[in-house]
C-alpha cells in the first residue's frame, strides 16, 4: 500500500482556481496515479489520470481543458492544477495510486479498476457561484 497525502483545497469563487497536491512517500512499482471526485449523493468519478514515468495524461471530459496533472518527483507529489472552476466542480477530491500491470498509458491506467488502489483521505473543493 502507497501513503497518500491530498492538500490544496478550499473554497473559491467560479473561474477561480486551485492546486491540488497529493503527497507520497515511495511509489515503487506504481504506474497509475490518478485524482478522483466524490460530491453528495454521487459516484466516485475520475478526473484524470497519469501514467509514471511517461508523458502520458488523461482526462474526463468534463474536466479536459480546464485541469492539469502532473507529477513533481523532486518533491514527491502529484498535482493537480484546476483553472476555470464551476460549481459543478464541487467535491471531495481523491488521489490514489496503483499498479496496473496491463496498463501502457494514462488511459490504460483511466479506464482500469481502481477498486485495490491505494487511497488518500481526500480535500475539499467548493465551488460558489
Amino acid at each position: 500500500q502507497v501513503q497518500l497525502e491530498e492538500s490544496g483545497g478550499g473554497s473559491v469563487q467560479a473561474g477561480g482556481h486551485l492546486r491540488l497536491s497529493c503527497e507520497y512517500k515511495d511509489i515503487s512499482g506504481v504506474n497509475c496515479m490518478g485524482w478522483f471526485r466524490q460530491a453528495p449523493g454521487r459516484e466516485r468519478e475520475g478526473v484524470a489520470a497519469i501514467y509514471i514515468g511517461r508523458r502520458s495524461t488523461y482526462y474526463s471530459d468534463s474536466v479536459k481543458g480546464r485541469f492539469t496533472i502532473f507529477r513533481e518527483e523532486v518533491d514527491n507529489r502529484v498535482e493537480l492544477q484546476m483553472d476555470g472552476l464551476r460549481p459543478e466542480d464541487t467535491a471531495m477530491y481523491y488521489c490514489a495510486g496503483m499498479t496496473e500491470r496491463f496498463s501502457r498509458t494514462a488511459y490504460d491506467c483511466y479506464t482500469s479498476s481502481w477498486d485495490f488502489a491505494s487511497w488518500g483521505q481526500g480535500t475539499q473543493v467548493v465551488v460558489s457561484s
